[in-house]
């Protein structure tokens, strides 16, 4: 989840900035709890490994120090079912204010580099390209 992420959060961003571009992404929520759900921790490194995409070397245990692995409580996966239905019912009217603002583009999918070239575009049509002589 991003920011903001309530409507209370909107109104005081508000005050800050005039936004003029808010992106939503919509991921299915199986694939949020599976990712989310396959995420384990070395406690005292903060060391973070995902079991599909960024696996420890050996199964359950730090690639490090060879001490075990956790999975948080809110990681779990009826405790991410209940994050992310919580985060939905909260976003809503953060979503439904940007789109009566006409300022909401939405990018639906499961994979970052299938979104991401359509997220640059749109990126790529607003904020102009640096130059080479505009870098310093």
């Amino acid at each position: 989840p991003g920011f903001p992420r309530t409507l209370g959060q909107a109104k005081a961003l508000d005050g800050i900035c005039e936004l003029d571009l808010v992106i939503s992404l919509n991921i299915p929520f199986e694939t949020l709890k599976d990712r989310l759900s396959a995420r384990w921790v070395h406690p005292a490194s903060g060391r973070v490994y995902n079991m599909d995409f960024n696996p420890p070397l050996t199964q359950g245990v730090d690639d490090l120090t060879g001490e075990p692995l956790v999975q948080r409580e809110d990681d779990r996966p009826e405790a991410v079912a209940a994050r992310l239905r919580k985060y939905k019912d909260a976003a809503k009217p953060v979503i439904e204010l940007y789109k009566s603002r006409g300022i909401l583009h939405s990018f639906s999918g499961t994979e970052t580099n299938k979104i991401w070239p359509y997220v640059y575009s749109l990126l790529s049509s607003r904020i102009p390209p640096l130059l080479p002589d505009q870098e310093h």
